[in-house]
């Protein structure tokens, strides 16, 4: 039953739209016509990233529980959401590079270098880095999150642990884990990914829902760098990143390398 002691809800209330309206806030004088798109182009895709945690903290749980249909319909929405935020840099690349210029300084040190939240699913995709949390202020709310997804198993740690729960013989030694450390490929592991390609059809489109993972989280990051190339050429990024440079560094880098071995064992 509803909650008699708060008045009716209304769109509006809802969903915050006033305090919502109020988050852009151009610093330039004007403003310049283009950075209102800027705020709210990253604005949202803060609010996205906050919804990509929350479901991929969903797929763990539903792995932990051995749903695996259940985790693939997550998974399924995850990729829908990567294909969104990937079409976003569409409209960002509306914006012309003098356009960009006119407001660029204003940013001072503000860059998406310093999101923690995409840090956050970094870290719980495997990609962790202890140097990325010092970037952030101690007992703040970034780096108390950022802290916590460090010290947390990753999803392919919760992915072994549901093929060890489903009678597959995955090695101890990668049950237990440093889950600190970068994901290694592991022959152990490809062997058994082998059998379950050619024999489990349920866990098979698991295994194909988490390429289709990496290959999206890839996406991002191509398009991400060729926006930036596009719009500040070779530049140094205002968070003190080195850039384009920077993100191509990333580029091409497998979450989930046994998935990827294994294609030319099938």
């Amino acid at each position: 039953m509803p909650d008699q002691s708060q008045p009716a809800a209304t769109y509006a209330s809802y969903l915050k739209i006033d305090d919502l309206l109020m988050l852009q806030q151009p610093r330039s004088s004007g403003p310049e016509h283009d950075e209102t798109l800027f705020i709210i182009i990253h604005q949202v895709y803060e609010l996205w990233f906050k919804e990509l945690l929350h479901e991929f903290d969903h797929v763990m749980r539903l792995l932990e529980a051995d749903e695996p249909h259940r985790s693939q319909h997550t998974l399924k929405r995850i990729l829908t959401i990567l294909k969104v935020m990937v079409a976003q840099l569409d409209i960002l690349e509306t914006m012309t590079p003098l356009e960009f210029l006119s407001f660029r300084e204003r940013l001072d040190a503000a860059s998406g270098f310093q999101s923690d939240q995409f840090r956050q699913i970094e870290f719980l995709l495997g990609m962790k880095s202890a140097h990325a949390i010092e970037r952030f202020a101690a007992g703040g709310r970034a780096r108390t999150a950022l802290e916590a997804r460090y010290r947390a198993a990753t999803l392919w740690d919760a992915f072994l642990r549901y093929l060890s729960r489903e009678r597959y013989p995955v090695p101890p030694s990668q049950l237990s884990r440093d889950v600190v450390a970068p994901v290694e490929p592991s022959p152990e592991v490809q062997a058994i990914l082998v059998d379950v390609y050619r024999k489990d059809p349920k866990n098979a489109e698991l295994c194909e829902r988490l390429v289709d993972l990496d290959e999206g989280i890839q996406e991002w990051r191509y398009r991400h760098v060729k926006m930036v190339e596009r719009t500040i050429g070779v530049r140094r990024g205002t968070g003190g990143s080195a850039g384009a440079a920077y993100l191509r560094e990333t580029v091409g880098h497998a979450l989930f390398p046994d998935l990827w071995a294994i294609r030319s064992q099938l």
